[in-house]
């Protein structure tokens, strides 16, 4: 691939344990980054001590790494990682628009808004017409990423160019961005993929068994698969790393907080419980319903995805979901 240099200066929108695994990622790359965050005692910590105690403890950051919550300031920069969960990031996207203008923004958050059932791309059109947009999207904990353990991710953008730019402002050899144009798949895969993490959590939370964790990650790519056909993803960007690769790695390790929510809930606890006990935010809750829009509108059959849904929105049970997922009709296995 052709070298391209770094964008000068950077604006990590988010300050949560992602997002500044990433900052660091371009801080020691010699890019001026700042993070924006909302919460005083996350930019106190990473500004005072080079460490994000409340979503990042342990990780020593890199000392030039600075932190702010005045999205004005934060506004002053050549381009901008968006790490805001996808539920509350309209109203920020709305005021980046006013204070920026034109500039590369990637979209770093899974999801998909509820309220209108829009990917965060789309999102991002409606919101900031100037964006030009990518999503970073892969099998990847922050606290991996952070601690320098090697991981690799796609990078969608339609701009070459731009793409190159982020690739060289952000990759390290021990994370590997692999470059794409299939925005939608990218997208799709980081979303659909935390609300199947949920149902696998459950089946390991009712003591199902490997076997059927299995399945239901198989069957539950053959659900992605269907909804990124008709939305116009690529078939090679949903068997790769944005697709195949993060379902594997959310749907199988409670290090995923997508994950670990769904054993809860697979262990009789109420999603209100487990919900009250975190600070951080599981995306597949809210995106499950959203994503179960999005297949009936394209006339997408996806079983497991509805039945997340069902479970999250206190529709049905865990037992009642089972018994309804064993008891379909048998098919061929493309269908």
């Amino acid at each position: 691939m052709q070298e391209f240099s770094k964008f000068r200066s950077l604006s990590v929108i988010g300050g949560g344990a992602w997002g500044t695994a990433l900052a660091n990622l371009a801080a020691h790359n010699g890019t001026d980054v700042l993070i924006w965050a909302r919460e005083p005692e996350v930019t106190d910590s990473i500004n005072n001590r080079h460490e994000n105690e409340a979503f990042l403890r342990g990780v020593n950051l890199h000392p030039g790494l600075q932190s702010t919550s005045d999205l004005t300031i934060a506004a002053k920069r050549d381009a901008f990682l968006f790490v805001v969960p996808a539920q509350f990031g309209r109203a920020t996207l709305s005021e980046l628009n006013s204070l920026c203008g034109a500039a590369p923004v990637a979209l770093c958050s899974k999801g998909i808004e509820r309220a209108t059932g829009l990917m965060m791309t789309e999102v991002l059109s409606d919101t900031w017409p100037g964006a030009i947009p990518a999503v970073l999207s892969g099998p990847s904990f922050a606290r991996d990423v952070a601690r320098g353990l090697p991981t690799a991710v796609t990078f969608a953008c339609p701009d070459a160019a731009i793409g190159g730019k982020w690739i060289a402002t952000l990759g390290a050899p021990h994370f590997r961005l692999y470059l794409s144009d299939d925005l939608v798949g990218a997208e799709l895969g980081g979303a659909v993929k935390n609300v199947l993490a949920i149902a696998a959590g459950a089946v390991e939370g009712r003591g199902l068994g490997e076997s059927a964790r299995a399945a239901l990650i198989a069957r539950g790519f053959i659900e992605f698969q269907r909804l990124g056909v008709a939305r116009g993803a690529k078939p090679q960007t949903m068997a790769g790393l944005s697709g195949l690769g993060d379902l594997i790695l959310t749907a199988s390790s409670q290090q995923s907080r997508n994950m670990s929510l769904g054993f809860e809930l697979g262990r009789g606890r109420s999603l209100e419980d487990i919900l009250g006990e975190r600070r951080t935010v599981s995306e597949g809750v809210a995106s499950a319903s959203a994503i179960a829009t999005l297949a009936a509108k394209a006339g997408v059959e996806m079983p497991i995805c509805a039945a997340v849904s069902a479970l999250v929105d206190g529709q049905k049970s865990i037992d009642e979901i089972i018994a309804d997922l064993l008891a379909r009709p048998l098919k061929q296995e493309n269908e």
